[in-house]
């Protein structure tokens, strides 16, 4: 695991860049503690900062060449059956220097090119460089486990593992109408959106090209439910899914330093650290609590888990001045707005575990693959009918009335059943955006002031994009697709890369080997979800490694006690800083008759999702004070 950055020079313009090259790869210090270098020609650029993992040498250190010195790779991620690859060069006469999976990589492209990534099985963002023909390949993995942003103009391209760094090669900053458009909708950015015009996300799956002043970008891998159907029975199908993820969870055992597992108390992280406790004697697990906040804390979970599996286990119990005196380290480390308010969580979770171990396995995927959000319930109603779907959805003016907000369990009931009165009168297509959704179209266009500068054209292909293998038959293995394209690369692994990484923490993910993802997306529906129980392969094939009331409990989200805070500690940022009205006003990107109305929703007895958007404009301005220095 690293940080990652480079140029490709078009012509002797873009060749100045190069003197940036130090100081955008030091700005992925936290990446990668361990070390620093460079490789730089007259046409492109490499900065490597390394988090070292497997074979801990100097030997292994990047930028890394090939015997011949035509070739050069840096690289951030793991390779999980590099061993394997290693073998096959190995009889096809390759030579080996060091034990480390980016050699394997590098000569694995050498001898194959990007045909290479189909025989990859891990998670990475890399650069490949032929020093003879000029040519550089920059690629990301099939899921977007790790990020890669990139801008290209008439004199380079640049690209780096995290927008801060690209930020040092003094490129212009303006802000992307769009990009802000859609964030005040998602609370994040997807793919290949960037909140600076011109700058880039590469999507999962997909490699860049780059010779001469000419700039390809290739897709090498697609998410499908269209492929060939499991066939067998339910049976067969649980037999099948514990073969695979125990065999994902042994892969990700493998390292030269400390290893442990995230035990959230949910069944996804559970499953994990059961497998892999079977392989690790005195398995170490984390996991975090809330003292004052007892209908977000899971930690009596965790704890049966752990002590069922036998796992040396830690909780950090936290109060909320815990998680408040780490809200600025968070805000401070995004360099692009992104508003998943449970990133604090993961923050100081990945914190705390950095002291014990270098890497840790999560159960981060399984809600995407196995259908185990709220949605996804209220998906399924909706396409059964029936009674009580019918009184849910003809209920909606009640809903409309009651109070509503996500700070306790009645007034949370009310939001969501106001969801799903609107969610049921939609198509499928408008009914997964609205319910993947904080803000609705009307409300983003109303809280820009100048909203002449959305290219909406523009928005609305990216979003039929996200949304393409949705159907009109309400088929939720289409959701769940569009889950895995949008929600998980861009929210659920942003989140978790970013907040790890800011620890030099090495994330590892079970649920997401290619083989379990594309087996999970044969299956029929009825084996993940049925009217009384999400999640439902999972589930039964490791209900007797878990503790009973691990079974079908209730989906609790992992989020922070916002709406407390803003009412206390942050009303002031909010009133007098951040959405000062004056302020709004000199800013000019914001309609001030509409935050203002937004914090009187706040502040009133029935705030419904206020905070979640009023977070949204607080992440989006702490961003934007630091990016334009106000």
């Amino acid at each position: 695991m690293c940080g990652i950055t480079g140029i490709y020079a078009f012509n002797m313009v873009g060749g100045l860049s190069m003197i940036n090259l130090a100081k955008a790869t030091e700005a992925l210090s936290s990446r990668g503690p361990d070390n620093q270098a460079h490789y730089n020609d007259d046409i492109v650029g490499l900065g490597h900062r390394r988090l070292s993992i497997i074979d801990t040498s100097i030997e292994a250190n990047q930028p890394m060449e090939d015997e011949t010195g035509r070739y050069v790779i840096i690289y951030n991620g793991e390779i999980y059956n590099f061993k394997v690859l290693r073998r096959d060069l190995e009889n096809k006469g390759v030579s080996f220097r060091t034990q480390s999976d980016t050699e394997v990589l590098l000569y694995l492209l050498i001898k194959e090119g990007s045909a290479a990534l189909q025989k990859l099985n891990g998670f990475f963002a890399f650069a490949f460089y032929d020093k003879q023909t000029k040519e550089l390949l920059v690629a990301r993995d099939r899921f977007g486990i790790k990020p890669l942003h990139y801008l290209a103009d008439n004199d380079k391209l640049i690209f780096a593992s995290e927008v801060k760094s690209l930020l040092q090669y003094g490129i212009e900053r303006n802000l992307d109408y769009t990009a802000l458009y859609t964030y005040l909708q998602l609370n994040y950015l997807p793919a290949p959106m960037s909140i600076i015009s011109g700058m880039k996300k590469l999507r999962p799956g997909c490699l860049l090209r780059i010779s001469g002043s000419e700039v390809n970008e290739e897709e090498y891998f697609t998410l499908s439910h269209a492929r060939p159907k499991f066939s067998g029975s339910f049976d067969q199908a649980i037999k099948k899914l514990r073969s695979l993820l125990e065999e994902s969870v042994v892969d990700r055992l493998v390292a030269d330093v400390p290893l442990g597992t995230f035990l959230s108390g949910g069944t996804d992280s559970s499953v994990i650290t059961a497998l892999a406790s079977k392989h690790v004697s005195g398995l170490k697990s984390f996991s975090i609590g809330y003292k004052d906040e007892p209908y977000f804390d899971e930690t009596k979970f965790a704890n049966a888990t752990a002590k069922k599996l036998g796992t040396d286990h830690t909780v950090f119990s936290l109060t909320n001045n815990d998680l408040f005196e780490h809200l600025d380290s968070v805000l401070n480390y995004l360099d692009e707005p992104f508003a998943d308010s449970s990133a604090l969580a993961v923050y100081i979770l990945s914190r705390e575990t950095r002291k014990a171990a270098t890497v840790a396995l999560s159960g981060d995927g399984a809600d995407e693959l196995f259908a185990g959000y709220n949605k996804h319930a209220a998906l399924l109603r909706m396409s059964n009918g029936g009674f009580a779907g019918s009184i849910a959805s003809g209920l909606g003016p009640l809903w409309r009335l009651l109070p509503k907000s996500r700070n306790n369990r009645l007034s949370n009931r009310f939001r969501q059943l106001e969801r799903y009165a609107k969610a049921a009168k939609m198509s499928p297509k408008e009914r997964y955006w609205f319910l993947a959704a904080i803000g609705d179209h009307a409300y983003a266009k109303a809280m820009i002031k100048d909203a002449e500068n959305i290219d909406l054209e523009l928005f609305n292909n990216l979003k039929s994009s996200y949304m393409a293998d949705i159907g009109d038959q309400d088929n939720l293995n289409e959701y769940l697709i569009a889950d895995q394209h949008l929600v998980l690369p861009n929210d659920m692994l942003t989140k978790v890369d970013l907040m790890s990484m800011a620890n030099s923490l090495e994330i590892r993910v079970p649920f997401l080997d290619h083989r379990v993802v594309t087996f999970a997306n044969s299956l029929p529906q009825e084996m993940k979800i049925v009217p009384e129980l999400r999640k439902r392969i999972l589930q039964e094939a490791f209900k007797n490694d878990l503790p009973p009331e691990l079974y079908n409990r209730k989906k609790q989200g992992f989020e922070v006690p916002l709406l407390k805070w803003f009412r206390t500690e942050l009303k002031g940022k909010i009133n007098n800083d951040l959405l000062d009205n004056d302020f709004i006003h000199d800013q000019g990107i914001f309609n001030p008759e509409v935050t203002d109305r937004l914090k009187k929703q706040l502040f009133s007895g029935n705030p419904g999702d206020a905070h979640a958007k009023i977070w949204a404009l607080i992440v989006f301005q702490t961003w934007y004070k630091t990016c334009f220095k106000v």
